[in-house]
């Protein structure tokens, strides 16, 4: 926060004669008269070894010879704020500007110290303040300080703003990059995002954190062709990135390609040491690669770690059910529940697994909580109303109407309604419909015969498809 003088000005030889009668006054000898320049670099070479206590006498034994000294009052505010006595800092700092002190140094260091206070607003204003008397080497820093305050406040737009103040000022400031992109993180633009990083590679294509977080906004996209191809220049460029091998890892994953996931957890907890998440991880693709024994053992030894990770209870409860033992599988799924009572997926698998042991008042209700969580899960509102046509062909239809009536807005909804209003009979309705679905978007209405194979053999439904 303070001028950092030329390093050469602490080696002036009459420093340490300085530093040894320091020592002398701190054991009970009196100092003696020093010139303020002088007690200006012993201040601050306390403070730039993080000395703070010995900065704090210093600045009090200074103000005692020159009190007028508003320089060694900032200096005592700096000292307090550093040993996090903040709204001693403020009261010294409100009490300079009440004289008519306000300079940069000063300005800039009350905008720190609210920052630290957390109080976003008075450190934006002093942070803004500090901006109009900045030397230009000195501007993008604190347009980079000022982003981050308006980003506290969750004005991400205001804070896009500053930043591209802090690029045109210094067009270099990496950081300001990375900043611009977690704001348009936070707005949603990811494409913007990856422009931004786009732009900032051709000009620094050796910058591995900017593949990486390319990489991440492609992924965010769940454009994972993309985002392994970023993450895998990262790797290219430092291979000892730990980071990036998690991440490519789960980009695998989402493509069902669990060889190649493993690898790259195998890669990450090589360099990082055992993680409960990435061993979980490799136990669920152990899961989907049918290597149930492989799979239990990475869950346990992810429980082993972390005995309140709701994902490898769900791990376990899943290889449960499929070697068989379904109530087994059900208290282990439940236990994952207790623990991320928020996860619609959880209640979605436990839901199922009651349906399979038959107990259909148990797999109703969580099938609802699940929906009631993530109205939009495709796979969750066909598995339910698949249980609810078993039960009623018209109740699955009445409770899509309801559904549709809430104004939720699942994808699959439509098509749903398409096989089940065919059950019904009312198959002029169905085809209208299916139509519709087609126009809108085929792909997603070709779901129908996943969802209801025996509709193949409809010529009515299937010319439809073809057309």
């Amino acid at each position: 926060m303070f001028d950092e003088e030329d390093e050469d000005a602490f080696d002036d030889k009459n420093l340490s004669e300085e530093l040894t009668r320091f020592d002398a006054f701190i054991n009970g000898e009196p100092f003696g008269f020093l010139d303020s320049d002088r007690w200006e670099l012993l201040i601050d070479h306390f403070l730039l070894n993080g000395q703070y206590n010995k900065a704090l006498m210093c600045t009090e034994e200074a103000l005692f010879q020159f009190s007028y000294n508003t320089l060694f009052k900032l200096r005592m505010a700096q000292c307090h704020s550093a040993m996090g006595k903040l709204k001693e800092s403020i009261s010294i700092l409100s009490d300079l500007e009440k004289l008519g002190e306000r300079s940069f140094e000063l300005l800039l260091t009350k905008a720190s110290v609210f920052s630290q206070l957390k109080d976003s607003k008075n450190a934006i204003k002093y942070f803004t303040s500090a901006l109009e008397s900045a030397s230009a080497g000195d501007r993008d820093e604190i347009y980079l300080d000022l982003a981050v305050e308006y980003e506290n406040d969750g004005n991400y737009k205001a804070a896009l703003n500053v930043l591209k103040e802090a690029i045109k000022s210094n067009p270099n400031n990496e950081s300001a990059i990375y900043e611009i992109a977690f704001c348009y993180d936070h707005l949603g633009a990811y494409e913007n995002s990856i422009k931004c990083y786009s732009d900032f590679i051709d000009e620094n294509p050796y910058s591995f954190t900017a593949w990486y977080n390319l990489g991440n906004a492609h992924s965010k996209l769940e454009m994972f062709d993309k985002a392994i191809w970023a993450y895998d220049y990262c790797i290219l460029i430092n291979e000892e990135f730990s980071p990036v091998y998690f991440n490519i890892a789960n980009a695998y994953l989402a493509q069902e390609k669990f060889t190649k996931a493993i690898a790259h957890f195998d890669k990450y907890i090589e360099l990082d040491g055992d993680d409960p998440v990435a061993l979980c991880y490799i136990g669920e693709c152990h899961e989907q690669l049918n290597e149930l024994e492989l799979a239990k053992l990475f869950y346990k030894r992810s429980l082993e770690l972390a005995p309140l990770l709701p994902d490898a209870w769900l791990g376990l409860g899943i290889i449960k059910d499929l070697e068989g033992d379904t109530r087994e599988g059900i208290t282990l799924i439940q236990k994952a529940s207790e623990l991320d009572p928020e996860n619609a997926g959880v209640y979605h698998v436990l839901a199922g697994a009651y349906e399979k042991v038959e107990e259909f008042e148990h797999a109703h209700e969580n099938y609802e909580l699940s929906l009631s969580l993530d109205p939009n899960d495709e796979e969750c509102l066909t598995n339910y109303v698949g249980l609810l046509k078993k039960e009623s062909v018209q109740g699955a239809l009445e409770y899509l109407d309801v559904y549709q009536a809430q104004k939720q807005e699942n994808k699959i909804l439509p098509v749903l309604r398409v096989d089940v209003l065919w059950e019904l009979g009312r198959k002029k309705e169905a085809i209208q419909l299916f139509k519709n679905c087609i126009e809108e978007n085929k792909e997603k209405a070709l779901e129908l015969f996943e969802i209801n194979p025996s509709l193949k053999t409809v010529s009515e439904l299937v010319l439809l498809a073809d057309n």
